[in-house]
Parts: C-alpha cells; structure tokens; sequence
C-alpha cells in the first residue's frame, strides 16, 4: 500500500507572443502557458503523476491557486484505492459542495480538478506501464461505463446506452489497434494559421505543411474581412485546390456578423468555420449552422462541460465536436463527452493549439479509435508545432499523421530543466524577458 504524499503546482510560461505564435483575432499575444501539477507518493516505484491546465499568461497564477486548493483532498489518501476507482474519485472532486458552489462545474475550479484527475491518471499509466490510450482501451465496457458521470447526461445518453457501444466496438479492438499502430490518426495543422504571421511567413508555412504530408490547415480570422479574403487568397493559391482549409474565429463574432463574413469566404471552400461566436451560445452556434450550411461549424474546445456538449449536439449546432484535454474536468469528462458524439454520430476533431495540448488529448483520440468509433477516416487532431521538445515523451507527428505513443504515462510530464528555466516570474527565460524590455512594458 502506498499513500499520496505530496501534489506540487508551477507556474510555468513560454513568451510565445514574442514570434506571434498562437495569435488571433480575440487573443493578440498569447504567452502559452501551463498551471502544472505534480502527484507523488511513497511508493519505492517513485512514478509522479504530472498534467497541467493550459492558460495564455496572466491568470496562470489564479488556475495555480484552484490546484492548489484541491490539496486536501489528495494528499494523505491511499494511492491505490483512488486510483483503482477513478469513477469514484472523480465524483468526489467535482461533487464537493463547497468547491461545486463555484462552477458549478465550469471555470477555474473545474480544471483544477481535471489537472488532479488527469494527474492521477497518468500516474495509473506509469505504474501499468502503459500508454494512457491503451490502459483505457483495455478496460472493460463496465468499468469504461464506471467512469462517467450520467448526472444531467441521461436525456440523451444513458448507462446502457454507453455499455451497448463499448461492447460492441470489443471484438473489434485488436484490429482496430493494429490499425492504428500501422497507420497513425490524422492531423492537421495550425502552424501556418496564426494571425500574426506576415505573408511570406504564411506562404512557407502553408508550402511546408503539404511537403510535410498534411492534407488540411487552418488560418485564423476575424480581425478584418479584407485582410482574412487576401490571406485566405495566399493559402488557397499556395496549397492548390485539394488540400482543406479550415477557419478559426475565436469567438469573434455575432451572430448576424458571423454570417455575412463567412459568406465572403465561402469562395475559397471553407473545411469548417471554428468557433464563430461565443463558446456558451448554443443557439447562436445553431443558427449559425443553419445559416451557412453546408459549411460545417466546429466548436467545444472552450465549452465548460459535458452538458453544454450535449446541448450542441441536441441542438444540431455543430457538426465538428473539438473536445480539449484540460479545458473541462480531465479524462473522465472527456469520455462521456466522447460518447456522446458517437451516439449521435458526430466527429470529434480535438483542440491541440497550446502547450502540452497535443500531447495530452492524442491519448483520448487515439482510445477512440480503438474502444469506441473506430473512425480513423473522418476524424483528425489539430498540430501546433510548437514546445513540443519540453516534453519528456513529445508527439510523433510525421507524413501529417499522429503516431502512437508507447511510453507509459499520459504524455504530459515536463523536462526538470523547463520547469526551472520557464518558471514565472523568476526563471532564467522571464529574467532574460524582462532584462531586455523597458520598464513599462515588463511581464509581471
């Protein structure tokens, strides 16, 4: 037996607004960053569970405090009993009724808990020895279904429901992981989508991405309608008429507004149009949808919970479900999430532009394919490549698809020396940061 004995929180930054990399139309200069936590026991195995909640800068410090707060209810428990009942442990954190008083079940407090939660289980990864995706692919579709919450969820899917289609997809998993292991899953990339980049930068970008095997990209948009009509010229013209382009507004716009400017692009034969208007309005993303059909909208990456998913699906609003490794409360949430979109036969296309995203929320695209829908044909992760070398065990992204990892763990630990280096406000690379600004303008 074994005790938890300590969970530590970083706060940990990358001045990425310096080369404009993340930058769009809501978010000018982005510093991608991570409140990082550490779960240790006394185990002699010494494995320390490690996630992080990804944020763009200011705030970080605040996502630290909500881990932090969770404290007492990790340290001094028995390893082995919260790991080995994750269904349970996850309805302990999120159904606290003082910690629930302030969602609930949404913001700050509820990543917290998913950086605890997806902590834990990379812990339960390193002692299996296993990839995150294969130790949830291995699990039974009882204990599959254990770790769900139902709550709110049982009008559109219910435990019988999700058993049926873990059951079925079990005869099937060990071709389906062959499969996956020979062919990969599909991305496609961002990096030559930020809206700060000048056109030359662009251009490469964009002529990189096809020599590099992928098939779609995505810009940024929504900060001027002529300048997104000629960027979106260049990228057209670069990549030729058979690679996707993808659109990412970031919330930019109303819902009237989100209409007429999308029509503007449709010429230039939009994959998808992300996040058109606010992450919380379901029937603005509806309306949305219904008006600019056949495009198709994506949304979630930003949406708080497994009920505002429910609701899009419910209310035919989007047609690309963008689940986020960090953004609700960690693996478990994610899975209801996940079934949900194969009952409803929607695809899931995962949110990956941050530090750590990618590989964090490989592992639960990956487990799909292989417990659940199967579908490595329409479904594809988003790749930023960026920070990926901060990693202990960074993505394989090559030939423009996502490769399995095999490492133990959920990909998610961080090299001692960027912890140290990248620590906020007093590491060597905040130091170096401030040292070269004039005084007004330092990062504080």
């Amino acid at each position: 037996m074994s005790r938890i004995t300590g969970l530590r929180v970083r706060d940990v930054r990358f001045p990425t607004s310096r080369d404009h990399d993340g930058s769009d139309a809501m978010n000018p200069a982005p510093d991608y960053s991570a409140a990082y936590v550490e779960i240790a026991t006394d185990a002699l195995d010494g494995h320390v569970g490690t996630a992080f909640v990804f944020t763009i800068g200011r705030g970080n410090e605040v996502q630290e405090a909500a881990i932090a707060a969770l404290r007492e209810h990790v340290v001094g428990a028995d390893a082995e009993s919260v790991l080995a009942d994750m269904g349970g442990t996850w309805r302990t954190l999120v159904h606290d009724s003082q910690l629930r008083w302030l969602g609930p079940e949404k913001g700050v407090m509820h990543m917290a808990i998913g950086a605890v939660v997806n902590a834990l289980w990379d812990l339960r990864a390193k002692r299996a020895g296993q990839p995150l995706w294969a130790l949830l692919a291995d699990l039974s579709p009882d204990e599959l279904v254990d770790l769900v919450d139902f709550r709110y969820l049982s009008d559109a899917i219910t435990p019988a429901d999700a058993r049926e289609l873990f059951e079925a997809a079990v005869p099937l998993r060990a071709e389906r992981r062959r499969r996956l292991e020979h062919e990969g899953y599909p991305a496609y990339t961002t990096t030559p989508g930020w809206l700060g980049y000048d056109d030359e930068k662009l251009a490469r970008l964009c002529r990189e991405a096809v020599d590099e095997g992928f098939t779609q990209i995505k810009l940024k948009v929504g900060g001027d309608i002529d300048e997104d009509v000629r960027r979106l010229g260049i990228a057209r013209a670069t990549v030729g008429p058979d690679i996707r382009i993808a659109i990412d507004a970031n919330q930019r716009w109303d819902v009237d507004e989100a209409v007429t400017w999308i029509e503007r692009l449709r010429p230039f034969d939009i994959a998808w149009v992300e996040e058109p208007t606010s992450p919380d309005d379901v029937l603005g993303h509806a309306e949305i949808a219904r008006r600019i059909a056949p495009i198709p909208v994506a949304t979630g990456e930003h949406m708080a919970n497994r009920v505002i998913a429910k609701q899009l699906i419910q209310a035919d609003a989007m047609s690309v479900l963008q689940i986020d490794a960090t953004r609700v409360a960690g693996v478990n949430e994610n899975l209801a999430i996940l079934l949900l979109a194969a009952k409803y036969g929607v695809r899931v296309c995962p949110h990956a532009g941050g530090v750590g995203l990618c590989e964090a929320v490989q592992h639960l695209s990956m487990f799909d394919a292989v417990a659940l829908t199967g579908d490595l044909d329409t479904r594809c992760i988003e790749f930023v490549d960026h920070l990926h070398e901060h990693f202990v065990t960074p993505v394989d992204v090559h030939d423009g698809r996502y490769w399995p990892p095999t490492a133990p763990g959920a990909g998610t630990e961080m090299h001692a020396a960027t912890l140290e280096d990248h620590a906020f406000p007093d590491g060597p690379v905040w130091a170096a940061v401030n040292a070269s600004v004039p005084d007004a303008v330092r990062v504080a």
